[in-house]
């Protein structure tokens, strides 16, 4: 019980740090705009699918607009919680080393929202509907209230953290149902766009945050194996000063019985010298 409300607590600080943090992002509006224009110009070079078509699928029905807009703001904590809360009662090993992926990818993650304050394609005038406003339920029922920072966007910590989900239960897990878990992912990011919350690149850099994080946690893995590991014991130094024994004669064909064989000494005669 003690181990577990040591982790409990660390959990505790970690969601709390993660909101906490988010509220750090010093950038200004301005900035954030004139990152959210840029971020917006590179899509386009680089050719990647417009976030307005996902939302254009998802807003052709208010029932899908307002499950999309729940899912956003339901199931980020309660599903990461609940994937740690599994792993610690059922797979004790793979929750210490799913539970470091994640802090590492939090607080990554923070530092990037730190340095590259963003303002989501829904506050950055690129021409999509802010569906938490429109229909609702919103994650920021109040802008002002300094809870959240609504201009910290890159990168989408709801995809990195779905992401990692699907990863542990994919890795663990054999049921069948796994692969049902694992839709969390890209459930996720289809919602994170379609609600314009997140940008595609928001998603790609999570991404690749979280597998630093999981080679980052493997290569602590290897190091702390290694150095848990018994040291093997030392090899009986060889005398190279003993006498080296010769193959003994053999009499009318027949080896010399008794352990025993013969040494030339060089300067004496041949003496029969005991096998140790």
């Amino acid at each position: 019980m003690r181990r577990l409300g040591i982790e409990a607590g660390l959990l505790l600080v970690l969601f709390a740090a993660y909101k906490w943090g988010r509220t750090l992002v010093q950038g200004g509006v301005g900035e954030s705009m004139a990152n959210a224009s840029w971020l917006w110009h590179l899509e386009r070079v680089l050719h990647l699918p417009g976030e307005g078509t996902v939302q254009g699928w998802v807003t052709a029905s208010h029932d899908v607009t307002f499950l999309a807009n729940v899912y956003y703001v339901s199931v980020h904590f309660p599903g990461t919680a609940a994937l740690l809360i599994w792993l610690y009662a059922r797979h004790r090993s793979a929750y210490f080393r799913v539970r470091t992926e994640l802090v590492l990818l939090t607080a990554a993650g923070l530092v990037v929202q730190t340095l590259f304050p963003l303002a989501p394609p829904r506050l950055a005038g690129v021409g999509l509907m802010d569906t938490m406003t429109a229909v609702g339920p919103s994650a920021y029922p109040q802008a002002a209230d300094g809870i959240a920072n609504q201009y910290a966007a890159m990168p989408s910590l709801h995809v990195g953290w779905a992401l990692l989900v699907a990863v542990a239960v994919l890795r663990v897990s054999r049921s069948p149902w796994r692969w049902v878990i694992a839709a969390h992912a890209p459930v996720t990011v289809l919602v994170v766009v379609s609600t314009a919350n997140h940008y595609w690149l928001d998603g790609i850099v999570a991404a690749a945050l979280l597998a630093a994080a999981i080679a980052l946690t493997a290569a602590f893995s290897r190091r702390h194996a290694r150095s848990n590991t018994p040291a093997k014991p030392a090899v009986a130094a060889v005398r190279w000063d003993a006498p080296k024994a010769a193959a003994a004669p053999q009499a009318d064909g027949v080896r010399p019985e008794g352990g025993v064989a013969w040494e030339d000494e060089g300067r004496r005669e041949r003496e029969l010298v005991p096998v140790p």
